[in-house]
């Protein structure tokens, strides 16, 4: 398992689903801190800030200002970021979507269940998968 503490980005416009997430941290003593930017553009802003570079970036599709997919584009067109891997974590069933998103490199590709619960499996194998660091 990875030793290093990195911050993990949440690209996410619900609060709603914010606040699935952060209880979701919270309950599985996850180390890694979870950043929320909203939308696209504010990720973008964050990674070319002097921000420390996330380890894994959780991102929605459907978001104002900048989609997900514009913004994964934009991730992995530049050489500094593309080797953030990227999870496309939505609710769309869309199937053009999901073509769209490994197209333009993501790395995972999973759509959002409909239950905490639910979602709280699926990020604790996100975790497992990613290495991330979660306390005992």
């Amino acid at each position: 398992m990875n030793n290093t503490v990195t911050p993990v980005l949440l690209v996410e416009d619900s609060e709603h689903e914010v606040r699935f997430m952060q209880r979701i941290w919270k309950k599985h003593n996850i180390a890694n801190p979870l950043v929320v930017v909203h939308h696209g553009q504010q990720c973008l802003d964050y990674l070319r800030a002097e921000n420390p570079a996330p380890s894994l970036i959780l991102m929605d599709i459907r978001m104002p200002v900048m989609n997900g997919i514009e913004c994964l584009r934009a991730i992995k067109s530049d050489a500094s970021l593309a080797h953030i891997p990227v999870v496309m974590l939505t609710s769309s069933k869309d199937e053009e979507d999901l073509k769209q998103s490994f197209a333009e490199g993501c790395n995972t590709y999973i759509q959002k269940p409909s239950t905490f619960e639910d979602l709280t499996v699926t990020i604790e194998k996100i975790c497992n998968y990613w290495e991330l660091n979660v306390l005992p």
